[in-house]
């Protein structure tokens, strides 16, 4: 949960993560002619990038390529691509086509138009756009949300991550494949997406996944002292931990100004600690920091509400989200990043309508 809303925000909630909700479009529509100044044109595509068609497609469904809308010289449509890839890749009833790279009156920034459709009978062509920035690094989807762009979108957050992300771990201890939670105590809807992390610590045994504590202090007043105790348990017993919170999250309606204290206590009881010790630690300037450095990290990673998972750094939100769905980015993600997820045989994602978005 984030101060803001608990629901994911419109726009990212559909392009840079998982593609969740419908286009606003209802069917494709030719990209706008956007007055430019003069550059070198992006060759024409060719009719379909990475997810060709096979015997499950019939005929090609999008429309023609128009070179006319290639007015921009960056980013490149093989770049564009493998952004969607990274992004979409899991599904492999996805296929698109880059529809138009273009310049825009704001120096440097130019719109990228793409037509979205799948490969089932039918299916219903949609376009959305996204813009890119001067230097080639980060996209918009609307004037609120932007999430980095490229070919590897998320291997600056997955090296941040694995630099720094310190919390109470289960799991493998190789960081090759990391799922870090960001959550907070006092959250009702970290509580409720625990069941999920517990699947996902099942599913996938060669995966190291991370407790990152990220307290919204404005709207949880315990959840600071509730991640300074969980800190200073890990130090002293990291396996502790995870009683700890299920503690904590099963007594959630106790976190309350009159009870909150004493029902933390009781948590570190549960885990088999001894609660004077814990208090005694929470209260130092050295755990104070380190979960203000907790909470720093999520602010460098992008991460603007909880829960949220980072999957070798692409964000996904654990709530509203089918849980086959989430266990095929997992795979997806591990294969393009040469690793073992120790997973069987992924099943086939959950059909959502696809869209553009992040969060």
């Amino acid at each position: 949960m984030k101060k803001r809303a608990y629901v994911l925000s419109s726009a990212l909630a559909s392009l840079f993560s998982m593609a969740t909700v419908a286009f606003a479009q209802a069917g494709a529509a030719a990209p706008a002619q956007t007055p430019a100044k003069p550059a070198t044109p992006t060759p024409a595509p060719k009719p379909l990038q990475l997810q060709s068609l096979d015997s499950s497609t019939k005929a090609d469904p999008f429309p023609p390529v128009n070179p006319k809308f290639f007015t921009a010289s960056t980013p490149t449509v093989d770049t564009v691509n493998a952004f969607l890839k990274a992004l979409w890749g899991y599904d492999p009833n996805r296929i698109w086509r880059v529809a138009a790279i273009q310049n825009t009156q704001a120096p440097g920034v130019n719109k990228v138009v793409v037509f979205v459709s799948d490969k089932g009978p039918n299916a219903k062509v949609s376009s959305t756009s996204f813009f890119v920035t001067p230097d080639g690094k980060h996209a918009i989807a609307d004037a609120a949300n932007v999430i980095s762009f490229g070919a590897t979108p998320f291997a600056d957050t997955r090296k941040l991550l694995q630099e720094r992300a310190d919390g109470a771990y289960r799991g493998a201890s190789s960081k090759d494949l990391m799922l870090v939670e960001f959550a907070d105590l006092q959250c009702p809807h970290c509580k409720e997406a625990q069941g999920t992390m517990d699947k996902l610590a099942q599913d996938f045994p060669n995966a190291r996944i991370v407790f990152q504590n990220f307290p919204i202090v404005d709207i949880h007043p315990l959840a600071f002292k509730a991640a300074a105790y969980g800190y200073c348990i890990t130090k002293q017993k990291n396996d502790a931990f995870f009683p700890y919170a299920n503690a904590v999250f099963d007594s959630q309606e106790a976190l309350t100004p009159q009870a909150g204290d004493q029902t933390l206590k009781d948590a570190v009881k549960k885990a088999g600690l001894d609660p004077v010790t814990v208090d005694a630690c929470g209260a130092t300037e050295e755990t104070k920091k380190a979960v203000e450095a907790s909470i720093k990290l999520a602010q460098d990673a992008a991460v603007d509400q909880t829960p949220m998972l980072a999957v070798n750094g692409h964000l996904l939100p654990l709530n509203g989200v089918p849980y086959e769905t989430l266990k095929s980015v997992i795979s997806f993600q591990a294969v393009q990043d040469g690793v073992s997820s120790g997973a069987g045989p992924a099943a086939s994602p959950a059909r959502t309508p696809p869209t553009l978005g992040n969060k």
